[in-house]
């Protein structure tokens, strides 16, 4: 059964908002989970992060930047038209409890996987604190969304243009260096940032949380494109995770089977390009 867009907003320069009709899948939806859509018969899969849902309008909201081929493709898209497939929600939820206090990290489009998480801990009795970063100030997702379920909210700017002039890092290790006692960090966006993170958090010995954006194929676990090596022992995102302990992680593992597909995504993009513009490829 086609799945309708039921809303279609550039949030900020080539980041787009979608809110599919998906009733069956936003009745199960938790924070943390994926879905993988295809647009068509000559589509590829590819796995988004739920960035919110709404059981009763019977909703899911992603938020996607165009970079390659499907995402492009994707973005081209408007409100009524449909998508071929929409599978989920796909992965394991995150665990929300009342921990006390919760350190939430979005970086650029990770913003809005943290965004139903945000929410989560605070309506678990959590005094959470947010932080979101981007390039620019002109890049920022969702900060009135995030400061809505946030005790604290921290903005940082690669660039300098709006809040803190660095990255979250800084943010993280200022408040840990503070004394703050803090529960759990969560992270969510580049690999890099994640990473950066963890560093940052070990040696305080706090738990730190990251959501591993491998590369699926199928995200039920028999294909194994996703796997990643998590405390010495090889794990599937999509079915183990894609939330995984930040200090148990091989980052590099995880950038360099990231990388390995680049010409061939290049070519698709450039082939996709070129059909669109109507030249001889």
């Amino acid at each position: 059964m086609p799945f309708k867009i039921l809303k279609k907003q550039e949030l900020v320069p080539a980041i787009h908002l979608m809110d599919i009709s998906a009733p069956r899948i936003a009745r199960k939806a938790q924070p943390g989970q994926f879905v993988i859509l295809r647009i068509d018969e000559t589509g590829e899969r590819i796995p988004l992060t739920i960035a919110d849902f709404d059981r009763k309008k019977g909703t899911i909201t992603m938020i996607f930047q165009a970079m390659g081929k499907t995402t492009t493709q994707l973005s081209t898209l408007k409100e009524g038209n449909y998508l071929l497939d929409f599978i989920g929600p796909l992965g394991n939820p995150a665990h929300i409890e009342n921990e006390g206090t919760v350190i939430l990290v979005g970086g650029g489009v990770g913003v809005a996987p943290v965004f139903p998480q945000a929410r989560a801990f605070k309506e678990a009795g959590n005094k959470v604190i947010s932080i979101i970063g981007a390039r620019s100030a002109n890049l920022l997702l969702w900060e009135d969304k995030m400061r809505e379920f946030s005790d604290e909210l921290y903005i940082t700017t690669d660039d300098g243009s709006k809040g803190h002039h660095g990255f979250v890092t800084d943010i993280v290790k200022k408040i840990l260096e503070s004394g703050t006692k803090v529960d759990r960090v969560i992270a969510i966006g580049p690999p890099v940032m994640m990473r950066a993170v963890a560093g940052v958090t070990k040696p305080f010995n706090v738990k730190t949380i990251v959501s591993l954006n491998s590369i699926m194929v199928d995200g039920t676990g028999m294909c194994g494109a996703c796997r990643v090596l998590v405390g010495n022992e090889t794990r599937f995102a999509c079915v183990d995770g894609p939330e995984f302990d930040a200090h148990l992680v091989d980052f590099t593992l995880l950038m360099n089977r990231l990388a390995i597909y680049q010409p061939e995504e290049k070519i698709a993009f450039e082939k996709y390009k070129c059909e669109r513009e109507g030249c001889k490829c």
